[in-house]
């Protein structure tokens, strides 16, 4: 089993809780990227972000001082959003640090995807950044399906887990759109691609809120970890932040987790 979610746009450095264990397996893309990046002129850069002035300066000055291989950050330690605030990997245990390196794979639109202990640099560049590189038109087309590749590839899984070249790939899905079609427009017949829902009830239909989801996200992270989980059917019993899996909702590719929050 692999989950796959999402960066943060907001990063940090942070060399000290953690030492990264290796580095991202599709760096030599991410050069090409930076050389790209590099070509750009303040402003173009700046439209191509679509951020305020500040922002702008700051991560134009981080591409071009930008060292690849120096002062990095283990991926997971570097991503600050909410997500990873309610995943808080920081304080994990070592079983469960070495569950995620196994299982989990983040993805990006500048490092193509990560294990969360690879080392990275702060950068800005979603994946929808309308940004040519060669004769691609965005990165979308720069990244084929070279993300799909990685983030399956095969590595050390215990007996009884459901991934193997014959059995097809079993993904849980806890990234946003924008990063998951990365994954899912390459995946095969045998594949299994489960997403997760975290939404409440509005208006007679179910409405995911962004801040909620993200919240529960890093936190289905981190209870799938504590489990050491095997398989995917694990997930539906995750119980937090006043999420509660509905079976009539859900089916074999969604796993709905309905918000009810208690009444004070």
């Amino acid at each position: 089993m692999r989950l796959i979610i999402s960066p943060a746009k907001k990063m940090n450095v942070d060399t000290d809780t953690l030492a990264p264990l290796g580095e991202p397996a599709l760096l030599d893309d991410t050069e090409i990227l930076l050389a790209r990046m590099r070509e750009l002129s303040y402003e173009e850069a700046k439209k191509l972000w679509g951020c305020n002035e500040s922002l702008a300066r700051q991560n134009f000055e981080r591409f071009q001082t930008m060292d690849l291989r120096g002062n990095l950050t283990p991926a997971i330690l570097s991503y600050e959003g909410i997500q990873y605030q309610y995943m808080a990997p920081a304080v994990f245990e070592q079983d469960m640090l070495s569950w995620v390196q196994e299982h989990l794979r983040i993805l990006s639109g500048f490092y193509g995807v990560l294990k969360p202990m690879d080392g990275v640099t702060p950068y800005r560049l979603e994946m929808q950044a309308r940004l040519s590189v060669g004769e691609a038109k965005d990165l979308y087309m720069f990244w084929g399906d070279r993300i799909f590749r990685e983030a399956c590839a095969d590595g050390h899984f215990e007996s009884g887990e459901s991934i193997s070249a014959d059995s097809g790939t079993v993904i849980l899905n806890l990234a946003s759109k924008e990063y998951s079609r990365c994954v899912e427009r390459y995946l095969k017949k045998e594949d299994r691609f489960i997403t997760c829902v975290f939404g409440e009830w509005s208006g007679g239909k179910i409405v995911q809120k962004g801040t909620y989801a993200k919240m529960a996200r890093g936190e289905m992270v981190r209870f799938l970890a504590e489990r050491q989980a095997k398989e995917p059917e694990e997930a539906k019993a995750f119980d937090r932040l006043d999420y509660r899996f509905d079976p009539e909702q859900s089916d074999e590719s969604t796993y709905v987790f309905i918000r009810t929050p208690a009444l004070k």
